[in-house]
């Protein structure tokens, strides 16, 4: 059974670094790890762009949105009631530190992540992709195509989230660059080889993969 570290070099060798997460500032990161939540990224994007279009993804003009607005400027993501109110409750948190997000990891430390969990429509997996893309921590994100590779590589657990998240342990000299890459890399990996039809530059997995 590959480790986690031969895994990651084995990846990164065959696809080279991803430089994720797509987007150009870390507001961009928050509302789009939010909008993605049960849905796939177009749906997100184009709530992006609404949001883009309509605030320049200003936090302050977005708070200072009415709420019936904010969610029909999202509506294509799906959810978009919960996905409104979670946007608004984060970026009220956000402004109490007036979105100095080192002053925020420095406050909070290693309770970071349990304070995410505590904000309403924050999930494990966005309050992890947070973590990584946004507050530069080194946490291991097991979404769904994470999962499903880990399973056919023989890890068991990886029917949810948290039970894959409990059993491994990232190595000790992991960076957050390392944990960044990590992520994208699997995520990228899983949707070239469960989705498309035209794989083959993606087997090189395969003789890894319990039969």
């Amino acid at each position: 059974m590959l480790e986690v570290n031969q895994l990651y070099r084995i990846l990164l060798q065959h696809m080279g670094p991803q430089n994720w997460w797509p987007a150009d500032s870390k507001i961009e990161i928050i509302l789009g790890a939010i909008l993605v939540q049960n849905t796939n990224w177009r749906n997100a994007a184009y709530a992006l762009e609404s949001l883009t279009e309509n605030t320049e993804l200003e936090p302050h003009q977005i708070l200072n949105t009415k709420l019936e607005d904010l969610q029909l400027l999202i509506k294509s993501s799906g959810f978009y009631k919960a996905k409104a109110q979670t946007i608004l409750t984060i970026l009220t948190w956000l402004n109490r530190f007036d979105f100095d997000y080192a002053g925020i990891q420095a406050h909070y430390g290693k309770q970071l992540r349990k304070s995410l969990l505590e904000l309403k429509g924050i999930g494990e997996e966005t309050a992890d992709v947070l973590m990584v893309y946004v507050f530069d921590g080194i946490e291991f994100i097991p979404d769904s195509y994470t999962r499903r590779i880990f399973s056919k590589l023989g890890y068991s657990g990886t029917e949810r989230y948290h039970k894959l998240k409990q059993k491994i342990d990232l190595p000790q000299d992991f960076t957050n660059q390392d944990a960044n890459e990590l992520h994208a890399l699997l995520d990228n990996f899983g949707k070239a080889y469960f989705n498309s039809k035209n794989n083959g530059d993606f087997q090189f997995l395969e003789k890894y993969f319990v039969k």
